[in-house]
């Protein structure tokens, strides 16, 4: 009985592995690709990696960048609007910028009300007062003249009348009193005059001073509101409502680095593609006017015609990654513009990887 069971094992044992052997020798047939790689179009073709940016005469998306530094108070747009050139974008924090605005602004008031002072000069009240004491000057005078005259009468008809002492005394009074009123006569004219130029111009400068130092400032708060330098399109916001940037931008958690507060692409019908061609390739590319290229977008099926626009002059080290295995990155690339029409039927953004092949000479 148990020779007969190990025999039935041994056979089913047998049969099992023809089995797994049989099926194991069957080939599958792979699966279809989702999406076919991008061939070279080319009998000679330079193969470059593309990145995809709005078409503006810089080549470059619009990294918008604050001019003071603040707190985020409130932010205007969203990613994806549309916006006009002079739209408020982000408003910062502008409240001491504020104060000084009003400070100095009501300094320069101030510095011109004392000017206008000046220039109305000389005041009604204060020529009446003046004129009031020109003219007690001279009575005062004329009385002292009318006693000397008497006493030289009286000297002159009878000497031992007068004494010699009221008669100095009578003479000094009038030289006193012409005196005075020679004192007096001069402060009316200076008076009369007004303010002196010098002062006027003094104060002239002052305002101006005080003036342009308020313009200054009201430019300065301007600054405090961020606006769109040109008509186009919000790609990205790496601020928010609460938080600070400066002129180098906002500190980025995930990146770790500065980056732009804004970024802004173009509205126009065309995007770019900036291509970054190998050094030890650049033989190979054919003159500007005969320069043909073709767009293979990743993921597709899709290639769309491109068109050449021009050479950024100057190779620099390669940045832009495909992230494939055998790729290289200690060398130097050419940046190659092209531009192509925005597609209806298939959604492209600004920082998308595209292949690109160039027809080589």
């Amino acid at each position: 009985m148990r020779n007969r069971i190990l025999f039935v094992l041994a056979i089913v044992g047998l049969l099992a592995g023809l089995g797994s052997a049989y099926l194991y020798s069957l080939h599958k047939r792979p699966l279809p690709p989702v999406f076919n790689p991008a061939p070279n179009p080319y009998a000679k073709g330079i193969y470059a990696n593309g990145i995809v940016e709005s078409y503006l005469t810089s080549g470059q998306n619009i990294n918008v960048y604050p001019e003071v530094s603040g707190r985020v108070v409130r932010i205007l747009v969203a990613e994806g609007a549309s916006v006009r050139q002079g739209d408020p974008l982000i408003v910062l924090d502008d409240s001491i910028q504020h104060a000084t605005v009003e400070q100095q602004e009501a300094q320069a008031e101030a510095a011109l009300a004392l000017l206008e002072e000046l220039r109305a000069q000389p005041r009604p009240e204060t020529l009446e007062v003046a004129s009031a004491q020109a003219e007690a000057a001279r009575a005062s005078l004329k009385s002292a003249q009318d006693q000397l005259d008497k006493q030289q009468r009286s000297y002159t008809l009878e000497p031992k009348s007068v004494s010699k002492d009221s008669l100095d005394n009578a003479i000094n009074a009038v030289k006193v009193a012409r005196a005075n009123l020679e004192v007096v006569q001069r402060q009316l004219e200076l008076t009369q005059a007004g303010a002196w130029i010098y002062d006027v111009r003094n104060q002239e400068r002052q305002y101006q001073a005080l003036s342009k130092a308020a313009a200054a400032s009201q430019a300065l708060l301007a600054k405090y509101t961020i606006r769109a330098p040109e008509d186009g399109v919000i790609l990205s916001i790496t601020t928010t409502a609460g938080g600070y940037i400066s002129p180098q931008g906002t500190y980025d958690t995930y990146t770790q680095s500065q980056a732009p507060a804004l970024v802004m692409g173009s509205v126009a019908r065309y995007l770019a593609v900036r291509c970054y061609v190998d050094e030890i390739l650049l033989n190979r590319l054919p003159p500007p006017e005969q320069i043909r290229a073709r767009m293979f977008i990743r993921g597709t099926n899709t290639s769309l015609p491109l068109q050449f626009v021009r050479v950024q002059p100057y190779v620099s080290p390669k940045i832009q990654l495909s992230n494939e295995r055998t790729e290289r990155v200690d060398l130097r690339v050419l940046p190659v513009i092209f531009r192509f029409e925005k597609p209806r039927a298939l959604n492209l953004y600004p920082g998308q990887l595209v292949d690109v092949y160039i027809e080589a000479t």
